[in-house]
């Protein structure tokens, strides 16, 4: 399954289990996230214990910021992976039939993919006819915009925001970062369990669901805002770099925000949010504003 990193609160997205359009009801906010998990990658007690053993010296660094990260996944099998769950997708989502709209998010992302730092991409941008306000990331260069969204972004600074969005997220290889982590864990789990042998059912069951509570709210939540984050600054910068006004970029989440908000889909949880507040990620883009102005040459 690969986890599809979307605008607002994520979901893991298996894209052989996608439902039709007609199917959906409530509106999804996926618009970033960010997370993949592998196909066929189980993890075996000797296996896990070569993974924590091994994986720890497993660092790469994220392009434009500079932040150490934990990847055990290479771009090749990230580029597979991505170009899988793409035709699968593509499968179960109908593509929009309206040229203009269609060849805008194309245009708009071309000119973010000139410019984003991601040797060997395979970059495709495609619109899906679907009313949910959404946008999506596959390793690799696979981004796939709902036409729900374009309501909201407006016009092509706004469509920029979004996919710089979510082209930052392949360029910070931010999926493969959390299945990597997903895969510590996990060993790191099975290794300590597998040592618990004679611990009774119970009590062995109540310390998988702290150990899955913990790491959750303790790790990958917090993780998956700061990636959310991560995102927005790159996306910024690649913006500006492609000719679009950065500060287009906090008009559009305010509007987004506010579609939120008439939804019920707004959420004032931080610790058990997958993505930061919109006042969070607004002040961060303000805060961000004056280096991308400083890349910034409208076309």
């Amino acid at each position: 399954m690969v986890v599809i990193t979307g605008l607002g609160e994520n979901d893991a997205i298996d894209p052989a289990a996608l439902p039709s359009a007609k199917a959906r009801r409530k509106p999804r906010f996926l618009l970033e996230s960010h997370s993949m998990s592998g196909r066929g990658i189980g993890i075996s007690k000797l296996a896990a214990v070569a993974l924590v053993a091994g994986g720890l010296g497993a660092c790469a660094v994220v392009p434009e910021t500079g932040r150490t990260q934990f990847n055990l996944i290479s771009p090749s099998q990230e580029r597979s992976l991505g170009q899988q769950a793409f035709v699968d997708v593509r499968r179960k989502l109908a593509a929009s039939t309206d040229r203009n709209a269609t060849e805008m998010v194309r245009r708009v992302g071309q000119r973010i993919a000139d410019v984003a730092n991601l040797p060997q991409a395979k970059w495709d941008f495609v619109l899906f006819q679907n009313a949910e306000p959404n946008a999506f990331c596959l390793p690799g260069g696979k981004v796939g915009v709902y036409s729900g969204i374009l309501p909201i972004t407006k016009d092509e600074a706004g469509l920029a925001t979004v996919i710089a969005h979510e082209v930052a997220h392949a360029v910070a290889h931010h999926g493969a970062e959390q299945m990597s982590e997903q895969m510590l864990w996990q060993g790191l789990g099975t290794a300590v369990f597998s040592s618990l042998s004679q611990m009774s059912e119970g009590a062995r069951q109540l310390l998988y669901s702290a150990y899955g509570l913990g790491t959750l709210v303790g790790r990958t939540l917090p993780h998956s805002r700061m990636q959310e984050m991560e995102a927005d600054g790159i996306g910024l910068i690649y913006m500006a770099r492609a000719g679009y006004d950065p500060e287009e970029a906090v008009l559009f989440w305010r509007r987004f925000a506010e579609y939120k908000k008439t939804k019920g889909g707004a959420s004032k949880v931080d610790f058990l949010s997958t993505h930061p507040l919109d006042e969070q990620r607004i002040a961060n883009l303000q805060k961000l504003m004056p280096k991308a102005r400083l890349q910034y040459r409208p076309r």
